[in-house]
Order: structure tokens, then sequence, then C-alpha cells
């Protein structure tokens, strides 16, 4: 299913009372270093430090009543993890989360602080088929780290607050690891109209 901007509006609406609509901030030196404005959208003050609060958060809360009684499903080494076990706990929804035995000790903790079971898997497996074990043997529906339309429109948010404060830009720098949240962002950015602003302006993120 495509995702498009008015996925991610409507995500931010959803989002919105339980986000952090986190600050936009500058830095002189960066600037004087790159001969720009440079704008960073501090991601790493949203809820549980990162923006996969704003994905997780989007994805659950559209579950059905049926599906929310089930439970759900994850599979990360720490911030996605993280992000369904507080989202899961906002909405009253049990989650189960795959990790690496050698995971940080403190995205484990935060992940069990929020409510979430944790089942550690070792090198030698895949999370993927450890995750789907689970959830045939409990009924559990997948929440994926990245690889969701949902998820991709409630991470696209951040975009389009920052752009919503900035205006047009002239580069948007976006981390990629899964690539949900550059998939957002890119959707959130072409959007918008093709202007550029009167001084170059970068956006880089504080997505974490």
């Amino acid at each position: 299913m495509p995702v498009t901007y008015a996925d991610i509006a409507a995500a931010h609406e959803r989002i919105k009372p339980h986000a952090v609509r986190t600050p936009v901030l500058s830095s002189a030196a960066i600037d004087a270093a790159t001969g720009a404005s440079v704008l960073f959208k501090c991601e790493n003050l949203q809820n549980m430090g990162a923006f996969k609060f704003r994905g997780a958060y989007n994805a659950l809360s559209q579950l059905s009543k049926e599906e929310k009684s089930r439970g759900v499903i994850a599979f990360s080494s720490g911030n996605h993890a993280q992000a369904v076990a507080l989202a899961g706990r906002m909405l009253g929804i049990k989650t189960l989360i795959v990790m690496p035995a050698d995971a940080p000790k403190v995205k484990l903790e935060g992940t069990r602080s929020y409510g979430a079971e944790i089942v550690l898997y070792g090198k030698d497996e895949s999370r993927e088929a450890v995750a789907e074990k689970l959830r045939k043997e409990r009924n559990l529906v997948l929440i994926p780290p990245f690889n969701h339309p949902h998820i991709i429109a409630g991470q696209g948010t951040a975009a389009k607050e920052l752009l919503e404060e900035t205006g047009p830009l002239d580069l948007l720098l976006v981390p990629c690891g899964g690539a949900g949240l550059l998939s957002g962002c890119a959707i959130a950015w072409a959007w918008l109209p093709e202007e550029k602003a009167t001084t170059p302006r970068w956006a880089c993120s504080g997505f974490n």
C-alpha cells in the first residue's frame, strides 16, 4: 500500500497528543564551518529518545480492537523495541519484543521498563524467524521496524513538523538504516512547493 502525504498528515493528528513536538535548533559553529544555515530536528528529545516512537504509536493506535486484544510482537536491537513497548503501555496493548542477546543493557532495561516481555536470540539465529515462530504460537500482530506503511507515515511526521517551522529547504539530510524514516521524510519533502529559500539552509537530523 503506497504511503501519501495525506497518510503522514493523518498520522500527525493521531500522534500529536502523545508525541513530543521536538525543537529545531541551530549551531553557530556548524553554520560557520559549512557556510550555510544548518537546522537540526532534535528527535533525541522525543519520547524514549528517538523518532521511532512516532511510527510505533501510529501503527499500534490503528490496530483493530481484536488485534489490540491479541497483543503485538516486534524485533529490534533497541529503539524500535522501546518505542513499541512504550506505545503498547500507553495504549494498553501487550507487547513481546525479540532482541539480540548482546543488545545494550540500557536498551534491554528501557524496553522492560515500559512493560514489554523480551525474548532473546543468539548470533546464529534469525530475528525474523524467531519472531515469526512466536507470532504464530501466540497469535500476535507483527509490528516491523521500518517496512510498514503506518510506520513510514509516522516517521514522516518528523519532517512534516520540521518543514512547517522552516519552510522550503535547499537540502534535507536524513540518516538511513532500514529506510522507514528516510521514506517518510522523502514523502513529506516531495509534497512541498519547489520554491527555494532565499539563503542556503540545510536540515540535518537529530533523529536517533
